[in-house]
């Protein structure tokens, strides 16, 4: 002990081997050397299972194992030591941390929640456990809670790189650009050399369509850690891959044998996009179903009666009598713009038309609409519990609830006629935007079912779309997707969407980009038709191809795959049953 606290861990390596070999039963003895070795970065994990073993009521050595298995990626071992040494015990925030990391790495973020809750309530003030607890926020997609605790382990120690950079991953989702590189800027102004912060300066490069930039971030990113699988994944986004990629695909599939399970996604998504680009059809196939496996095992169940009585909500809820009556209290502007439908329908094609018009700004995905109707169904469930009744509820919350969304738009751009809110899944809401705002435009994408499900499930979407892994679950989702639309063509007034097929909108675009521009009720621009050239963020996956001239390569993209989605044959009749 001595040695450790003067930092010789070459000499307390040497003394523990000797006790070690003259005492192979003291668990003490392996605890030092599995300590000494750990500190001079060399494989420990005989030392510290042999401590474990020898010393069962050590929290400490139960806690030692089980942090080196989860950095081995042996998972489950890792969460039954660490509760190992929990009950022996329970008073250890750092291991209730640890915890909470590999309940995460599991594809278990409520479980992690819970976890660094118990480390908070331990230690308030420790920065890990909150920067930790808005990773699990994210995952669960409750992107304000997440952005609050990055910034609390940041006000516990404004050095901490990877909170900072963590921020700014999650403001980059919510839009806010231009503080999501304040926060990679100062992340590496703290650690220069992270490569993560390196790869968020990238995404945000190819945002603004400043592709070549994001490579050479990439490329640093790799320098810095070769086998880093976000930043060789992230080098598929940037472009049409070719054979000349060859030594992208080997070193990808190397690091991909080998990767943990959050990796191995990245680089699995990544491998088969290289092998579509290439037309290798079925190698493409196979590890985009290898990626949402992987995916599957990391995120929660996506759950489709809950899907489904949810639905049912809405329609119940959103009837056109009561869309009729609530519009009293709604407010009158025609700013918002709402383009809508199921992700990868072409909604970032339609925003960038709308936006390359000098009067129109695209503010991208805002996740407002999901927020608000959470808060308005708690508002609901108040007013119903208590003498004012429903009717009062629905006069109060739709104007504060327009209010708030115009006030957003305005901090957004406060000059365009028309701000374009481009959040897919909007379409759940039409109800509640209809009601507190009349006046704003519904453009609604279509795309050929089967195309639409199958580019979602090449594309790494994360928890928050957990349908998104499996063609059974997305075929469920889109058939939901439809019943709720239908229901809002029945429910509002005639005229209200404006229903733009994406096969038409690439065959014929300036005909259909009229159409959007008169919807919107502007004069038409020429420049929309040169969207191209529209110097504006976009952070979806679609932000390579909404660069490109239009072209009809994603248009009946699924025959190459026809053979692998018989779960998705039925949503070309919608007369089918579920």
């Amino acid at each position: 002990m001595a040695m450790a606290r003067a930092g010789r861990y070459g000499d307390m390596e040497a003394k523990a081997l000797e006790l070690t070999a003259s005492h192979p039963s003291s668990g003490l003895a392996w605890k030092a050397l599995s300590v000494a070795l750990q500190m001079q970065g060399k494989d420990a994990l005989q030392p510290l299972e042999r401590a474990a073993r020898l010393l069962p009521g050590d929290a400490e050595a139960q806690s030692n194992l089980g942090a080196a298995l989860r950095r081995l990626g042996r998972l489950d071992e890792a969460v039954a030591c660490l509760r190992r040494a929990l009950q022996l015990r329970p008073d250890l925030a750092q291991v209730w941390n640890n915890l909470g990391n590999a309940e995460r790495d599991l594809g278990r973020p409520a479980a992690a929640l819970e976890a660094f809750g118990h480390a908070l309530r331990l230690k308030p003030d420790l920065a890990k456990a909150h920067n930790n607890r808005g990773n699990a926020l994210h995952d669960l997609g409750r992107l304000d809670d997440a952005v609050a605790a990055y910034r609390r382990a940041i006000e516990i120690d404004a050095k901490y790189a990877e909170a900072h950079r963590n921020l700014g991953i999650v403001l980059r989702l919510q839009g806010r650009a231009h503080e999501a590189e304040s926060c990679c800027r100062q992340a590496l102004a703290i650690a220069p050399d992270d490569p993560a912060a390196a790869i968020l300066l990238a995404h945000l490069s190819s945002d603004r369509g400043e592709f070549a930039q994001a490579r050479t971030l990439l490329e640093r990113a790799i320098a810095v850690d070769p086998n880093c699988a976000e930043a060789w994944a992230g080098l598929a986004d940037l472009g049409r891959m070719t054979r000349d990629d060859a030594g992208w695909l080997a070193g990808a599939l190397r690091i991909a044998e080998r990767a943990l399970p959050r990796d191995a996604v990245h680089l699995r998504f990544a491998i088969g996009k290289y092998c579509d680009d290439v037309g290798d059809y079925d190698e493409a196939f196979r590890n985009y179903r290898c990626a949402n496996q992987l995916a599957k095992t990391l995120h929660p169940a996506h759950d489709r009666r809950r899907l489904t009585a949810a639905v049912d909500q809405l329609i119940e809820s959103f009837s056109a009598e009561w869309l009729g009556s609530a519009q009293a209290a709604s407010n009158g502007s025609e700013r918002p713009v709402f383009v809508v439908g199921m992700p990868r329908s072409g909604t970032t094609l339609a925003e960038q038309i709308l936006a390359s018009h000098p009067q129109v700004h695209g503010a991208g995905e805002l996740p407002y609409w999901n927020t608000a109707a959470g808060r308005y169904a708690a508002s609901a469930r108040a007013a119903t519990d208590s003498d004012a009744g429903a009717d009062s509820r629905d006069a109060a919350g739709l104007p504060q609830l327009a209010e708030d969304y115009l006030a957003l738009l305005r901090g957004l751009s406060p000059d365009a006629l028309r701000v374009v809110d481009k959040m897919p899944a909007n379409f759940l809401y039409l109800g509640l935007i209809r009601a507190a705002l009349p006046n704003a435009r519904i453009i609604h994408l279509q795309r050929n079912p089967i195309d639409t499900c199958l580019s979602i499930y090449f594309q790494n979407f994360g928890a928050v779309h957990s349908y998104a892994n499996d063609l059974e679950d997305l075929a469920h989702y889109f058939r939901e997707y439809r019943r709720l639309m239908d229901h809002w063509r029945r429910s509002l007034p005639a005229g209200a969407i404006l229903e733009v097929p994406y096969e038409k909108l690439v065959e014929s675009p300036e005909v259909w980009s009229r159409r959007m521009i008169e919807f919107v009720g502007l004069p038409w621009d020429a420049r929309c038709l040169d969207f191209g050239r529209t110097a504006r963020v976009v952070s979806t996956f679609s932000k390579w191809q909404a660069r490109q001239p239009i072209h009809r390569a994603s248009v009946e993209r699924w025959r190459h795959y026809e053979k692998y989605v018989g779960p998705l044959q039925s949503l070309l009749d919608p007369a089918a049953a579920p």
